[in-house]
């Protein structure tokens, strides 16, 4: 009895770990602060006008590059993680969990994303449509908070270990 419940948990811890890498996939394989200049390239390319909406809108518009990077992302990790041994899987987890290089890049984009929402549509308020304002100005955020994360790194300024795993990133 004892071993049927020790392999489901461990089929259970598998799989948590194997969803834990599939939706890390899908966020970290999308460059969402590449996309946004996409729109920057193409007013240089067509001689365009350059405005607010042209660089707030690509954030959401151009979606087909994004979907193919977050199902590729994903679809990745699923076929790594699924067909991998579970103890391979979990001590990943444990790696990716404990990295705080990954974990303050990640605050510093969240951050920066909610700042840019609130604040873009402060400053440009009739210059675009209100959506396009939020959602580009957290798409331009992002990459601000993330620009913010590097410069920090490369300043001398790296993210404190976490005592007891200074060795899991």
């Amino acid at each position: 009895m004892s071993d049927n419940f020790a392999v489901a948990a461990t089929t259970q811890a598998h799989a948590a770990d194997t969803e834990f890498f599939v939706r890390r996939g899908m966020t970290r394989r999308v460059p969402s602060h590449v996309i946004p200049r996409t729109s920057l390239i193409r007013c240089i390319r067509d001689i365009a006008l350059w405005t607010i909406t042209s660089q707030c809108e690509p954030a959401i518009s151009c979606d087909m590059g994004r979907r193919c990077c977050i199902v590729g992302g994903g679809g990745f990790e699923y076929l790594r993680s699924a067909y991998s041994n579970p103890e391979n899987v979990r001590s990943r987890r444990i790696a990716a969990v404990y990295n705080m290089n990954s974990v303050r890049a990640d605050d510093h984009s969240t951050i920066g994303s909610i700042l840019f929402a609130v604040i873009t549509p402060a400053l440009f308020w009739k210059r675009a449509n209100a959506f396009n304002l939020i959602v580009g100005g957290a798409g331009i955020g992002s990459s601000v908070g993330l620009l913010a994360h590097y410069g920090r790194s490369i300043s001398g300024d790296p993210p404190p270990p976490i005592p007891g795993h200074e060795g899991a990133a």
